[in-house]
């Protein structure tokens, strides 16, 4: 199987280099496209939903922090690699926190992405293998609209987990796109965006009725393991951070107000 790549460093020379270095470590890793600026990078993200990215943490118009927030809202299931130099170690702190499957330093040893390419490419092989107890042999006489419902039953059953929808849909024999497209069709929003309006919808159930969880915790069941990414989304979703709707909720309470329904 082979695993997209969408390489962003803003130095011409160094970008070639890394493409190359990347071919050459692994052949399975195949760069689809590259950009010298973050919102090139996120327009051919966009398009071309890649399996990785290899980003420098600097980079002009938006920077590679900026650019994995972004992209981590849109598609969870993209793995990154962040490049940066010396100086940059402690906002490179921040990446990691985003969790990042690797952090190497410029210029990127080839032993080193060697070794990063080989773990992202195990988590990918394992994934796989259990997405095809899934979805492999079942799929094959379904509807378009069964084969969307079974990827619904599978996000909400697995949402505190990672999940890969190209590793699905390589299962599937279909693209990522197509996957898409289908969910989009019967359920009106990407496979993406439902996982993460799954997930909002249960922080918040645990906000109101699991009042002696952290953020922390519950950011954790619902698939965050950074606290401050999780309650970034959560107040993009809600308007609100965790510890505001909490409060909000616990008011609404005392004052007689209709609480959430049931998920």
């Amino acid at each position: 199987m082979t695993y997209t790549v969408i390489v962003a460093e803003d130095e011409e020379l160094l970008l070639t280099n890394l493409v190359q270095k990347i071919q050459k470590a692994d052949p399975d890793f195949q760069v689809a496209g590259t950009a010298q600026t973050g919102d090139q990078a996120l327009a051919l993200i966009e398009k071309l939903s890649p399996d990785l990215v290899v980003t420098d943490i600097r980079m002009p118009v938006m920077d590679g922090i900026t650019l994995l927030t972004k992209v981590r809202e849109q598609f969870p299931f993209t793995k990154f690699i962040i490049t940066s130099g010396f100086s940059d170690f402690e906002y490179a702190k921040k990446a990691i926190t985003l969790k990042v499957s690797d952090y190497l330093l410029k210029p990127v040893d080839s032993e080193e992405l060697k070794e990063a390419l080989s773990k992202i490419k195990q988590e990918f092989q394992i994934a796989g293998n259990d997405y095809e107890e899934v979805f492999n042999a079942r799929t094959a006489a379904m509807t378009p609209a069964q084969i969307a419902t079974l990827l619904k039953d599978f996000i909400v059953e697995n949402y505190s987990e990672d999940i890969n929808l190209n590793l699905i849909a390589d299962n599937m024999n279909y693209s990522p796109s197509y996957l898409t497209k289908i969910f989009c069709q019967v359920y009106g929003c990407t496979p993406s965006k439902y996982l993460i309006t799954l997930r909002m919808s249960h922080a918040q159930r645990l906000l109101v009725h699991e009042p002696g969880l952290s953020v922390k915790q519950i950011g954790e069941m619902c698939g965050y393991h950074d606290q401050g990414y999780f309650s970034r989304i959560f107040k993009k979703h809600t308007g609100k951070s965790p510890l505001e709707f909490q409060g909000l909720k616990a008011f609404e309470d005392r004052q007689g107000i209709v609480p959430l329904p049931a998920f």
